[in-house]
């Protein structure tokens, strides 16, 4: 080929490449940025609104905005985060500032006015319970005795060290567990069942389950509390009782929430998956063993972030968008508990992000019994917050629930109706938020089915009757305690909370 002939072909190339001789191809315009390397003043379409830049910079107006917007993020998230951790600092600060109980004392939850302030409490069985210290006290001794109990002791998360009574290792035989601290040496114990928590501050709860209540408080109050080091000689355990005086554990919704989890963490070790989250809230002063001294932007934020974060979980919690969450084809019952006890996915790729925050948004405490799974034993949660037609429940209007007959408990079921924004109980005049199969004068129908009414006014013939408040919006839980096989293979089904004409 000759020089003229390679030089006519190479222009050809060019051509069809739209390129001439001379040119140099130019690559497409970054994503924002104007051909001929003209770069934009403004942002549009954000949701923000338009940002202002200089020379792709932004602007002093821009970065003050984008930074605000940066650190109400990572607050509503950490929010949701925190639920748990919060969760058990205001349970403990009830019993030790409101109630005035010491740590390694018992306190025992009675009466509905007892459980007025705790997130969605049984009102069935008695409560018991205490906090320790690991680091200031030393490793904890709780003897469990034998007998009808179900509880265990758990970390600050509310993740279970251990269950105890029947749903525990002694399996309702009792037995002696020893709690160490996190990081400390090993020790051997025969006779005593070992676990480590990963928290300085624990928790122990557990619940009498005796029909007969004076054998349920009975063997709850042979619990003992005490030091491994007072091991030759234990004090005796102090019991006390909330004596219906008021108190709130409810997560705050306002800059309080980040002063608990503050005060929390002065002295705790922090897991590896909760560094992150921790290093997100540190420009906005929130750091372990740290003050809280939030500056005036960083308080505006943190208390818009818990105002957020609480209306996120309480959409979480209410209408909830995880795959499986309903119980029931074309039912509107749901699984209050989603989450596995370490709180991550089944392949261990994922923390169980909404899942938690659904549930310790609307209680405390988790354990194996609590996970609904154990046959046999164990309690089961579901929940509702639409009824039949799947509209919101209305304090203002009447409802009825038919219980079918033949439930599938060893030991007893319960419905109790919760205040949809304390999550609390339903405190009304008739003085009774739920209604369970124990109860003395249950009114049964020919078949062996309970019907349930729910409204401000009695309907007329009604027996079975749970009163709630108009203008305010409620939420149930059915409890199964001891679930036998019929509701784990759906033979047996609950009804849909149905609507009545007014």
């Amino acid at each position: 080929m000759t020089p003229s002939l390679l030089r006519h072909c190479l222009l050809a190339s060019l051509a069809s490449l739209g390129l001439t001789s001379g040119a140099i191809a130019k690559p497409p315009a970054p994503s924002g940025v104007q051909q001929g390397g003209v770069v934009p003043s403004q942002v549009q379409g954000t949701r923000l609104g338009p940002l202002q830049l200089e020379n792709g910079y932004p602007t002093a107006a821009t970065a003050r905005k984008l930074y605000d917007e940066l650190d109400l993020q990572r607050a509503t998230q950490a929010y949701l985060w925190a639920l748990p951790a919060v969760g058990f600092k205001a349970l403990y600060d009830a019993q030790a500032k409101t109630m005035g109980v010491r740590n390694g004392d018992v306190l025992l939850y009675r009466t509905l006015q007892d459980k007025a302030g705790m997130l969605t409490p049984n009102i069935t069985t008695l409560y018991a319970f205490s906090f320790w210290d690991l680091a200031k006290q030393g490793p904890l001794v709780v003897e469990v005795p034998a007998g009808l109990t179900a509880g265990g002791v758990l970390d600050i998360w509310q993740q279970p060290i251990t269950d105890m009574g029947q749903t525990g290792p002694d399996k309702g035989a009792g037995g002696k567990y020893l709690i160490l601290p996190p990081g400390g040496p090993e020790v051997v114990a025969p006779g005593y069942r070992i676990f480590r928590s990963p928290s300085n501050q624990v928790w122990f709860g557990t619940r009498g389950l005796a029909p007969d209540k004076a054998v349920a408080e009975a063997t709850v109050r042979q619990h003992r509390l005490y030091g491994w080091n007072q091991r030759a000689n234990p004090q005796a355990t102090g019991y006390s009782e909330v004596g219906g005086r008021p108190w709130q554990s409810a997560q705050p919704a306002d800059l309080t929430y980040w002063r608990l989890l503050s005060e929390l963490y002065a002295d705790e070790p922090v897991a590896p998956r909760d560094r992150m989250m921790f290093g997100m809230l540190a420009p906005l002063g929130i750091a372990p063993a740290q003050p809280f001294q939030p500056d005036a932007r960083q308080a505006r934020i943190l208390g818009e972030g818990a105002q957020l974060g609480d209306l996120m979980a309480r959409t979480i919690a209410y209408d909830k968008r995880t795959p499986g969450a309903t119980v029931y084809p074309n039912k509107h019952w749901e699984y209050a508990v989603l989450f596995d006890l370490d709180q991550e996915s089944p392949d261990k790729r994922r923390v169980q992000f909404d899942e938690r925050s659904s549930w310790f948004y609307e209680a405390i405490g988790m354990s194996v019994g609590m996970q609904g799974r154990v046959l046999g034993f164990g309690q089961v949660y579901l929940e509702a917050s639409k009824d039949a037609k799947g509209q919101w429940i209305d304090g203002g209007r009447t409802y009825r629930m038919r219980v079918p007959a033949g439930a599938p408990v060893k030991q007893f079921w319960s419905i109790t109706l919760y205040d949809n924004l304390s999550r609390g109980p339903v405190i009304t005049p008739q003085g009774a938020a739920d209604l369970s199969s124990r109860k003395p004068d249950l009114v049964t129908n020919a078949d062996g089915s309970v019907d349930v009414f729910f409204g401000p006014v009695k309907p007329a013939g009604a027996t079975n009757w749970i009163q709630t408040i108009p203008g305010k919006g409620w939420f149930a839980y059915f409890r199964f305690y001891g679930p036998t096989e019929p509701y784990f293979s759906k033979a047996w089904q609950l009804n849909d909370i149905e609507p009545l004409k007014p």
